[in-house]
């Protein structure tokens, strides 16, 4: 009876550390993301964003970002955009959820700092505001 129980245990901490070495490589990627300057929206959207939006933002693999006003009434939708670079909402146009939760990776490419992931976040979303087709 002991040799069983020390057996489950065993094998329940292999499968919570195979489980977890799993999560872990879903939410961050196995290469290393290139470090990026918090100041800029643009440097920012041309390292992560642009092999899926493409580099003029007009859609690749993801859908355009390029039209977010127009499709909003003319309005660009900053709120949703920071939302939506944080991860805390779902994008229709993302499908299963395919875009990374930059909010989280962005805590691991810089201080970590809840502060500079807002800074992060609010400078790459102006970047688009500036993207915007008239």
């Amino acid at each position: 009876m002991k040799r069983t129980t020390v057996l489950f245990f065993a094998l329940g901490a292999i499968l919570f550390l195979a489980l977890a070495q799993l999560m872990a490589n879903s939410i961050f990627p196995m290469t290393p993301l290139p470090m990026t300057s918090a100041a800029s929206g643009e440097e920012m959207y041309n390292v992560y964003c642009s092999s899926c939006h493409g580099w003029e933002a007009k859609g690749v693999s993801a859908p355009a970002l390029t039209t977010l006003a127009k499709r909003n009434n003319g309005k660009f939708p900053a709120l949703m955009v920071q939302e939506t670079i944080r991860g805390e909402s779902r994008v229709d146009g993302h499908g299963p959820k395919d875009m990374p939760v930059w909010g989280v990776v962005f805590r691991y490419v810089g201080s970590g700092s809840r502060l500079e992931v807002d800074v992060r976040i609010n400078n790459l979303t102006e970047y688009l505001r500036t993207l915007q087709e008239k």
